[in-house]
């Protein structure tokens, strides 16, 4: 026992046997507090990190900043059970919740903040109790304009549930985007499904401090398609309590083909494809170590029949420590698109975090399902992916290593044909005029990637990926009948490697973001693109390079501009072709693409 807490307790026990017994007009220590030490996990404190303390209603009460030290208090609470939130960029939101505050009592928290899983650990002391109730401590509770303790008590009532906080507004922290854009369209049979011409909206706010409701949907126009094409999606969560619920909407009029029709007596292409999915994503702390993420997504869909399918993935994460982290993932069914947009947030600053979550939100919004044809049958691509992935940071570079197997049914692959050469019940219409949705049959596949990526401070990152996987080959470049079985037949796996280089900058003053990568691989193999549930790096087949360019604002003008550009497989690489009686068939792994748009971000 240290002399200071020797003294400690011979004053408390000598205040104890002089003091006179209590009466009703003696007045009592009524209140608590809560006071925390928040670092990185190298144990060096974190100033600047938003700290959000929450009552047991998870209605918003106070917040609060670290100072230079990491040190954040909240005093003159009443006794009662809160929650504590922590963020700061670049890390994983720290969230303990039933915190006892007691009369006299103070909750220290000791927060570990960590890329991957971050922690808090609990400890109760009385006042002047050990070697944590230092001065810093009481300077921080005292110092915080949020904290300032009070100056005399008012009858203690109990909390109505349907009060909120003095000054709250039931709507709060709301930002949005709204977006056009235009160019060549995707495909139904790759990973984005975005018309010629679009436009597309994006709105997240807060729900009395806690609620979480995010609303976006898109509208866009093809050429020879009836009406525009249409998705909404909205999704609801409780910050740090509960799952993520979202519903997502949409429909899409393919464009008709000249003397073809997928449907018999029918003379305008092909039906509108609708469909409707509804999504749930939670994830637990199982320990200090262990985060669980899962979920279900269940779909209908109706394009000549009514198709339902229920989607499930799960993704358990180990952490190591200064040693990284170890992922073990499951999907069955679609990608799981919960984790495109979680998994790619840059985290640096506030208004990026908020950028990226709404570009994830319309990314997803973006995707449908992928549907073919076999014999007049409508079909979904399904696929049952089991994955490993082990990451680890050392300063300023990430290394990932990913191994998975992968099985894959009605495999959806973008053809482009002469409009005679294959029967309408074989060939679904895409969203582009040029090119058709083949049914490719199954493929068994199991590969691997590694990858490295640097950052230089905030205005650089550079990358470099390379793996093997699984990827079809033409046998012959031949066809003996102009029929899609015949090409499924045709069509034989293989492994092939791959590598790829990416970069990205912002350069000074315009503050242009450029970003662009390649893939290198064997451009006389088709390879289906992969979903990774346990890393953040896609290849994608050949050149592609994105900007971004913020536009000054006119004068008084709330919110910003800002133009895009995008330029897919620029190089039209990966393109196998066959041929029947002359007439050539292109197979498509990634359609080119050029696209450009412009954003109001508010």
């Amino acid at each position: 026992m240290t002399g200071r807490l020797k003294f400690a307790v011979s004053l408390v026990a000598a205040l104890a046997l002089s003091a006179p017994v209590l009466t009703a007009a003696t007045p009592a220590s009524l209140s608590g507090s809560i006071a925390g030490f928040v670092r990185d996990s190298a144990g060096v404190p974190q100033m600047g990190a938003s700290v959000l303390l929450f009552d047991r209603y998870e209605r918003l009460i106070q917040r609060t900043l670290t100072n230079e030290r990491g040190l954040f208090g909240f005093e003159s609470l009443a006794p009662d059970f809160y929650s504590v939130r922590v963020n700061l960029a670049s890390f994983v939101p720290a969230m303990k919740q039933k915190i006892a505050v007691q009369p006299g009592m103070q909750s220290l928290l000791y927060v570990d903040l960590a890329s991957v899983l971050s922690s808090i650990e609990l400890v109760y002391a009385a006042p002047g109790q050990g070697a944590l109730m230092s001065d810093d401590w009481k300077w921080t509770l005292k110092a915080s304009t949020s904290t300032r303790p009070i100056l005399r008590f008012l009858p203690d009532s109990p909390p109505d549930p349907g009060d909120k906080p003095a000054g709250e507004s039931a709507f709060s922290d709301t930002y949005g985007m709204l977006k056009v854009s235009a160019g060549d369209p995707g495909s139904l049979g790759g990973t984005s499904s975005q018309s010629d011409l679009g436009t597309a909206f994006a709105l997240a706010t807060s729900l009395f401090g806690r609620n979480r409701l995010q609303l976006s949907g898109n509208v866009g126009y093809s050429p020879g398609a009836n009406l525009p094409a249409t998705g909404f999606r909205t999704s609801f969560s409780r910050d740090g309590f509960g799952p993520e619920i979202s519903v997502t909407m949409q429909q899409v009029y393919l464009p008709g083909r000249t003397g073809q029709s997928v449907i018999p007596g029918q003379t305008e292409g092909a039906p509108a494809i609708r469909a409707i999915s509804v999504a749930m994503h939670d994830s637990l702390a199982l320990s200090d170590q262990v985060r669980f993420d899962y979920g279900a997504v269940l779909d209908s869909i109706t394009f000549l029949d009514h198709l339902s399918y229920l989607s499930k993935f799960a993704r358990l994460t180990y952490s190591l420590g200064d040693s990284g982290a170890i992922q073990l993932a499951y999907s069955s069914g679609a990608p799981p698109v919960q984790f495109l947009s979680s998994e790619g947030v840059d985290n640096r600053t506030e208004m990026a975090a908020n950028d990226a979550a709404l570009a994830g939100d319309l990314a997803a919004l973006s995707i449908l399902p992928r549907l073919s044809l076999r014999d007049g049958s409508a079909t979904v691509q399904h696929s049952q992916d089991f994955e490993i992935g082990y990451e680890k940071k050392v300063n300023s570079t990430t290394f990932d290593v990913t191994g998975y197997h992968e099985s894959i049914t009605n495999l959806a692959m973008t053809v482009s044909a002469p409009d005679d050469l294959f029967s309408p019940s074989d060939l679904l219409p895409d969203i582009s005029s040029k090119s058709s949705v083949l049914n490719a049959g199954s493929l068994q596949r199991s590969g691997y990637a590694a990858s490295v990526t640097q950052k230089f401070g905030d205005k650089l990152e550079l990358g470099t990926s390379a793996g093997r996987a699984g990827a079809l080959t033409a046998g012959s470049e031949d066809l003996p009948a102009a029929t899609a079985d015949e090409l499924r037949s045709n069509l034989h796996p293989t492994q092939r490697f791959w590598a790829s280089a990416r970069a990205s900058a912002t350069l000074p003053v315009t503050g242009t973001i450029i970003s662009g990568s390649y893939q290198w691989m064997d451009y006389r193999a088709i390879m289906p693109s992969h979903f990774y549930l346990t890393q953040r790096n896609y290849p994608e087949t050949g050149l592609n390079i994105r900007v971004r360019q913020p536009i000054p604002a006119f004068l008084g003008m709330p919110g910003r501009l800002e133009a895009s550009a995008e330029l897919r497989n620029l190089l039209a690489q990966g393109y196998v072709t066959v041929s029947d009686a002359g007439q050539n068939v292109l197979l498509i792994q990634n359609p080119r693409a050029v696209r450009g748009g412009l954003s109001f971000i508010f």
